[in-house]
């Protein structure tokens, strides 16, 4: 009568099709149990000889999925009684694709808006589609939600697929999501048009207005766009520099880059040629960070915010609904403009 009351507790959910491996299977039946509350802490897992026999599976695989599991702190196991389930805990996947100074206000506030019982690995990509798909191959059936930030390449939706839609989520960057997706991101097109018309005056002041995009950025391509129209509709001269080593400051003209590392070389300039920031040439930094305010007199900045970024990402980590917010894009006036 136990025994049978024993097998009642928890059914794995396996797809005997699946490209996943088995064991990776089991753990991610587990999990998904826990964040749907179908298991609780204390609750009974089946021993390793019943699961071994009820879906034909081979006792390395089980006990590897298993010793996964207790190695993750989910599960304990206690002499002749089995194993149980040690806390209401949920692992998350955080994929970012590099750690800047501004990904930092993102990360800070995700974790800091996080539930206790929640764990989250952090990783990078790095734009490199090779790592990006071991990363997420490596990450099937570990965690209960999957926090990710794609970019712009062909494989991107064929290894997003290998996720469950309804426990990743989306961030950042609007690309390769589905009507039904979650999705928590930044617009970097029309807002761009509509932030800089907030300041519109300022950027007459100057007798060009150039975007600087270096060859090396993966920022989209969209905030180029908007840009270009912004000026044609104010008939004011511009220019697109894609190549950063000709990326000279000229007195009386304006810069908008997405580069840090444009941003150093400008203030290097304007000292070199004893060039005042905001009178005799003006600069728009791309993304907020802590440090901006205080460069200088001041960087202007067009900015997503990325602290509500982090917590919304958290958000959707803590609850079991679906989401699709666009952050809202802002400017933020300071001295250097």
């Amino acid at each position: 009568m136990a025994e049978d009351v024993e097998n009642k507790v928890f059914s794995f959910a396996l797809n005997k099709s699946s490209n996943v491996p088995k064991f990776r299977q089991l753990v991610e039946s587990v999990n998904n149990a826990i964040s749907e509350k179908r298991l609780n802490i204390g609750d009974h897992l089946p021993s390793v000889n019943q699961v071994c026999k009820e879906y034909q599976l081979s006792r390395d695989t089980v006990f590897k999925a298993y010793s996964l599991l207790k190695e993750q702190g989910v599960i304990e196991s206690v002499p002749n009684k089995g194993y149980f389930i040690a806390k209401e805990i949920r692992r998350v996947f955080l994929f970012l694709d590099t750690f800047k100074a501004y990904k930092e206000v993102l990360y800070d506030s995700f974790f800091k808006n996080l539930p206790e019982n929640v764990i989250a690995d952090v990783h990078f990509h790095h734009y490199n589609p090779d790592v990006f798909r071991k990363q997420v191959e490596e990450s099937i059936g570990k965690y209960a939600k999957y926090v990710i930030m794609p970019f712009d390449h062909p494989s991107m939706p064929d290894t997003l697929g290998l996720l469950p839609e309804d426990k990743l989520l989306l961030i950042d960057w609007n690309i390769y999501a589905t009507e039904t997706s979650n999705v928590l991101y930044q617009d970097f097109g029309k807002p761009v048009m509509d932030e800089l018309e907030k300041i519109l005056h300022l950027v007459r002041k100057y007798k060009k207005f150039v975007f600087v995009y270096p060859e090396y950025t993966n920022h989209p391509y969209d905030s180029v766009e908007y840009f270009k129209k912004f000026c044609r509709k104010h008939h004011i001269k511009y220019d697109v520099l894609k190549d950063s080593s000709l990326f000279e400051i000229e007195k009386g003209v304006a810069y908008l880059s997405v580069s840090d590392r444009i941003l150093g070389r400008f203030l290097e300039q304007t000292r070199e040629k004893q060039l005042e920031p905001g009178k005799d040439v003006g600069f728009i930094s791309y993304n907020e960070t802590p440090m901006k305010k205080f460069i200088y007199k001041g960087i202007t900045v067009i900015s997503t915010d990325f602290r509500m970024l982090g917590m919304k990402a958290a958000e959707f980590v803590a609850n079991d609904t679906s989401m699709r917010i666009c952050v809202p894009t802002t400017i933020r006036v300071r001295e250097s403009l």
